[in-house]
């Protein structure tokens, strides 16, 4: 063997020694480890609430966590139970109003909080339902145009459906859980005798609405949109439209009277990867002054009772939840539904497209 063979052989084991090295230092890509952030994905409605959730609950806890929360909208019951059925997650946790929240414990389509890290000891009496955390509430209200009703409107759920007493268009959300409930209480139906529903006597008086029915919304800001633009003239719809109407000097009155409080609970997908990071998230986002800031934003009601400490008497005034109106809502006790919510959903959009 030449010295110029040994020399280039020396020179390639060199160079082989020198990538080897390297391999083991940088393995792939070189990715700086210490900006390299876990990523939470949270399913939000979109629009004004999630732009609020932003600051409130997203930006705190990515600064404290050091992790990126990236959002996927709108909240969607059916994409929650698609992603468990098919293991491919668009989102990690979300929340549920009642009647959703007792469909998925029932579907097994979400986790299970005793086998969280929740720390329950820093909760308040009745914060877990079903498997969720509760967060904030809002209410079904009646509102109408006070330029239709000069001499004032309905003010009971039997009076909304006395087409003759009140003629005019109406409008009502298209959700089973909230419509149906909303009709057994036109019908008499006490309050704490709402669930298990009686589906037969819910749909009888439905059908005595359903000419007078303009429109059956489906978004929050098109509820609005109806009452500010006049085309319906009595309408079941959130708080935070009619309040919104009124600040802006739009002729609508709300009525707290039978208002139909649904509560929404943070709950985490079933086998989502990221669990552990969204228990955490839930953990964080209840907090008091957290609960508070979204609420007034939003005009919703906190269901931390410490987050009123966080909230004007004024403020307090216009949601569901404060110490004077939460005398007058109805506060429905959706776990005596059992299974009725999935088999209610189908007869109800099989009612509305006859």
């Amino acid at each position: 063997m030449t010295d110029s063979t040994k020399k280039g052989m020396n020179r390639r084991s060199a160079l082989k020694l020198a990538g080897a090295t390297a391999a083991l230092t940088f393995p792939g890509p070189f990715i700086n480890r210490a900006y390299a952030r876990e990523v939470l994905y949270v399913n939000t409605w979109g629009g004004p609430w999630e732009e609020s959730a932003r600051i409130n609950w997203f930006e705190p806890f990515m600064r404290e966590n050091n992790v990126e929360i990236k959002t996927v909208s709108p909240v969607s019951f059916a994409k929650l139970a698609a992603q468990v059925k098919t293991g491919v997650y668009e989102f990690d946790c979300t929340t549920l109003g009642d009647a959703d929240i007792v469909r998925a414990n029932e579907a097994g389509i979400i986790e299970d909080i005793k086998q969280s890290p929740i720390d329950q000891s820093k909760l308040w009496k009745d914060a877990v339902f079903q498997n969720g955390v509760g967060s904030h509430a809002f209410a079904t209200l009646i509102s109408y145009r006070k330029d239709k009703f000069p001499n004032g409107g309905p003010q009971t759920w039997a009076e909304f459906f006395d087409v003759k007493k009140y003629p005019g268009a109406r409008c009502l959300q298209r959700h089973a859980g909230r419509v149906l409930a909303l009709a057994l209480l036109a019908d008499g139906v006490p309050a704490d005798k709402l669930f298990p529903m009686d589906i037969d006597r819910a749909f009888a008086k439905l059908e005595t609405i359903k000419p007078a029915m303009r429109v059956w919304w489906t978004q929050g800001p098109q509820s609005g949109q109806l009452l500010r633009d006049g085309e319906v003239d009595l309408i079941g719809i959130w708080q935070t439209y009619p309040v919104r109407l009124i600040k802006e000097g739009i002729p609508v009155e709300m009525v707290w009277n039978q208002a139909l409080l649904d509560k929404a609970y943070w709950v985490v997908s079933k086998g989502s990867p990221r669990r552990e990071l969204a228990w955490k998230f839930i953990q964080s986002a209840v907090q008091p002054e957290r609960i508070a800031k979204f609420s007034l934003a939003n005009v919703y009601g906190p269901l931390n009772p410490k987050a009123f400490d966080h909230i004007s008497a004024e403020d307090a005034k216009l949601t569901p939840t404060s110490p004077e109106n939460i005398k007058k809502v109805v506060q429905q006790d959706t776990s005596k539904a059992g299974d009725q919510m999935a088999e209610a959903n189908k007869l109800f959009e099989r009612w509305i497209s006859r």
